[in-house]
């Protein structure tokens, strides 16, 4: 089975899914293929924040996210030493809310919506290997089943996760990589209030974040030191820090109870890998990662699939037109997360400094400034504009 598209998109979950399904509202004829088989769950801090969720809106997915059944999050609570900040973030085109969704039922909503614009969807359906032609990428092969066939197609996406196929079958080299620093550790708990919050102390991170079906996430963060040591009695641990950085929420886990197993992970990277060339490109995970401990991973893929689209336009089949908008992606895709990327690794080292927790003491007196800083959390407010003069004015003062 041969087959010719204008897009063949590798992986459906939150960057290859959006991808596929707006290359398909343009008019384009585009495949999504899935290596594994759908339903299915993946390891995720699931938050969808304001601007990701603003794109829901725009593509008009959202109201199918919020017809799950999660809890909309509009307030956020945010302890760290003797220091408690609660507020919300900014609105980002109407939406005030951000969303928790199972990935099950994220994943599965957004692959319908690409099929309903039009693109092929074939899960079970691992890339083997990409097709080149004078240098330039034409398509994929595929293995399904004990059948292995040729896609070819004038833009091959890569929206295959961290250990992407595709970008190891391209060779799109590591352009920035830091060391890993933390591993995660997380479960579902049953009883607990629907709030969202995170809790911070020196070595510790743990935040609670509302899912479907009443259940919250319950997760803790630690140095990537101590994964060997803590996957003896992982659950052990992460109920330990619960109880040591956030013993609210612990006490009130006994009214509760574990709905599913432990989940964790202890290998994630930190890198920007080049994102284009010629007839292939990367998004999501494939092209960028980062710790998790700031939830921004899926929020972000929306954001690069969005800029991916809006680069591409209407010059999918000029080469020089594919080429030049290639080019352009990259260059805003590393402009548009490379400071996000380096706070989250400073929020990752899982050291708060006196000088960190003596500006959030000053902005807790502040609800005008406690909801700037959730906003510059989300997304909402650019992380070059959280500081302003009322917060300098404060700071001398204090």
């Amino acid at each position: 089975m041969d087959d010719t598209y204008d897009v063949v998109v590798v992986g459906a979950r939150v960057a290859g899914a959006p991808t596929a399904m707006l290359l398909a509202r343009a008019g384009y004829r585009v495949l999504l293929l899935e290596r594994g088989r759908f339903p299915r769950d993946t390891l995720s801090t699931l938050l969808i924040h304001q601007p990701g969720c603003a794109l829901l809106k725009r593509w008009g997915v959202l109201p199918r996210v919020a017809a799950t059944g999660c809890p909309p999050i509009d307030r956020v609570s945010y302890t760290v030493a003797d220091v408690r900040l609660e507020g919300s973030s900014w609105a980002v085109d109407g939406v005030r809310a951000a969303f928790a969704p199972r990935r099950h039922l994220l994943d599965s909503l957004l692959a319908q919506a690409a099929v309903d614009a039009g693109a092929e969807f074939r899960d079970e359906s691992t890339v083997v290997d990409v097709v080149f032609e004078e240098e330039r990428a034409t398509g994929v092969r595929v293995r399904s089943g004990g059948t292995e066939y040729t896609v070819r197609a004038a833009l091959v996406v890569g929206a295959d996760g961290m250990r992407s196929t595709v970008a190891a079958k391209v060779g799109a080299p590591v352009e920035i990589e830091d060391r890993k620093m933390s591993c995660a550790y997380y479960t579902y708990w049953s009883g607990l209030p629907q709030r969202f919050r995170l809790h911070e102390a020196a070595g510790s991170w743990v935040g609670a974040i509302p899912t479907n079906d009443g259940a919250t996430l319950v997760g803790a963060y630690f140095p990537q030191h101590r994964f060997g040591q803590l996957r003896g009695n992982a659950l052990g641990a992460l109920l330990d820090a619960v109880g040591e950085t956030a013993p609210e929420l612990r006490e009130q886990m006994a009214d509760g109870h574990m709905v599913e197993r432990l989940h964790g992970t202890g290998d994630q990277r930190n890198f920007f890998r080049k994102a284009a060339g010629p007839g292939w490109v990367l998004v999501g995970d494939a092209g960028h990662h980062k710790d998790s401990i700031t939830a921004r991973g899926i929020t972000d893929a929306f954001r690069q699939v969005q800029l991916l689209v809006d680069c591409v336009g209407d010059g999918l089949h000029d080469p020089r037109l594919l080429g030049g908008a290639l080019d352009s992606f990259a260059v805003l895709r590393d402009d548009m997360l490379i400071t996000d990327y380096r706070n989250t690794l400073t929020t990752a080292a899982l050291a708060a400094s006196r000088h960190q927790i003596d500006l959030l003491r000053v902005i807790a007196g502040s609800a005008e400034l406690t909801d700037r800083y959730f906003s510059a959390m989300s997304g909402a407010c650019p992380a070059d504009e959280f500081v302003t003069p009322e917060l300098l004015d404060l700071l001398a003062s204090g």
